[in-house]
């Protein structure tokens, strides 16, 4: 009875799990919040902090059909995407930037750089469909 019992949740875990599989395959739109931040300058070891007190904001939006990423106070175009084995790879620039975004396709986690020639921010996060 444990047995069959355990069976039928492992089956139901299962199901649940292929289906927001799906989720992030760049079908959707997403919501994504950036949860850990890195300030990285040359020279320097890096400063982790909240996304926000780096500047970051909280909550962005990725939307595959028009290709745009936004925050809550500017949309900035995806020049670049590419789907890789487990991944989407974003890329784009706004205010004097270059930035990446690593879409983990089987979970939504995601992994930012901001970049210019004076230092770079390193943002990890977690999405949900919308």
């Amino acid at each position: 009875m444990r047995f069959e019992s355990a069976g039928l949740a492992a089956i139901f875990l299962l199901s649940g799990a292929c289906a927001w599989a799906g989720d992030f395959d760049g079908s959707k739109p997403l919501l994504c919040a950036t949860i850990d931040g890195h300030a990285c300058d040359p020279g320097l070891a890096c400063e982790r902090a909240l996304p926000a007190d780096l500047g970051a904001p909280r909550f962005l939006s990725i939307d595959f059909t028009k290709k745009i990423i936004s925050g809550p106070n500017r949309a900035t175009p995806i020049v670049s995407m590419s789907k890789a084995q487990g991944q989407i790879l974003m890329q784009g620039t706004e205010l004097d930037f270059a930035w990446t975004v690593a879409l983990d396709t089987s979970d939504g986690e995601i992994t930012l750089t901001l970049t210019n020639r004076h230092d770079a921010l390193v943002l990890f996060g977690d999405c949900t469909a919308m």
